[in-house]
């Protein structure tokens, strides 16, 4: 991410999610709302997301989304009222949102939420009343104080979304984060993914990281944190959180691809894992 300019790679993970709205059906994820933001400019090249790693982003991205949210809907049965997403980029859960009760905050670069206003706003998609804005430059202001400044309430329970963010950051900032949602009253949670470390990938996978991570590097978003499955456990742990779940290419694709008629899986080996903590 560069200083006030809006994620580049925000804006991929939105075209594919929509893509897979137009594409894959039934969608993992249905999201009426991942087309229309994107405007009357989007269009897709068919033939491209045909490609078996265009289809596997796409069933990545959708199953991750899907698998925080499924997490949301678990602690919301359990009288959770606050969910935060953290870099919630063109995120679309606050359209979506089926609980009344719940109110949104969604948390991320001020240039990334000032343009992805102005996309709703040209789209003609009202903000919901359900969803609070919080612009946040990390450099000059801690989560903690974003989220007291907009009413947050730090004396009951709250889910953290937190996708497509923490093989950004430096470990320092990963820690900070952890510690500080492990800090909230139990029944709080957070689901994430996480990049493996080559001591888990094979030579294939390796290279194909090494693609990936040379695109999001050009992009000016390069990755910079990466973990072995026992030492994010660990990480886990000495936060201070009590119950732990990570999910690889094999769960996801028995919880959310099992018997699809189109193909539409993750490889059998990922470059990363889903893991959520509950304090």
């Amino acid at each position: 991410m560069q200083t006030g300019q809006a994620s580049k790679t925000a804006l991929g993970v939105a075209a594919r999610r929509a893509a897979h709205q137009l594409l894959d059906h039934p969608p993992v994820l249905a999201d009426p709302i991942a087309v229309p933001i994107l405007g009357p400019g989007f269009k897709i090249d068919t033939e491209r997301q045909k490609h078996p790693v265009a289809r596997a982003f796409r069933a990545a991205l959708a199953a991750r989304s899907r698998y925080a949210e499924d997490n949301l809907a678990e602690a919301v049965t359990g009288g959770l009222t606050q969910y935060v997403l953290l870099g919630a980029g063109l995120d679309t859960f606050a359209h979506r949102n089926p609980f009344p009760g719940l109110r949104v905050f969604e948390v991320d670069f001020p240039a990334t939420q000032a343009w992805k206003r102005d996309l709703l706003s040209a789209a003609g998609l009202p903000e919901p009343a359900n969803v609070t804005y919080v612009p946040l430059d990390f450099e000059r202001q801690t989560l903690a104080e974003g989220l007291r400044a907009v009413g947050f309430n730090f004396s009951v329970p709250a889910f953290f979304g937190w996708l497509g963010v923490v093989p950004y950051l430096t470990l320092g900032a990963f820690r900070a984060t952890l510690d500080f949602i492990a800090s909230l009253p139990p029944g709080s949670g957070v689901t994430f993914d996480f990049t493996l470390s080559d001591a888990e990938l094979s030579p294939a996978r390796q290279h194909a990281r090494q693609v990936l991570a040379a695109r999001v590097a050009a992009a000016g978003e390069p990755f910079k944190l990466f973990f072995r499955s026992e030492q994010l456990e660990n990480e886990l742990r000495s936060a201070g959180f009590a119950r732990t779940e990570q999910m690889d290419s094999f769960d996801l694709n028995q919880r959310y691809f099992h018997a699809r008629t189109d193909g539409l899986a993750l490889p059998e080996e990922g470059l990363g894992k889903l893991a959520t903590a509950w304090v």
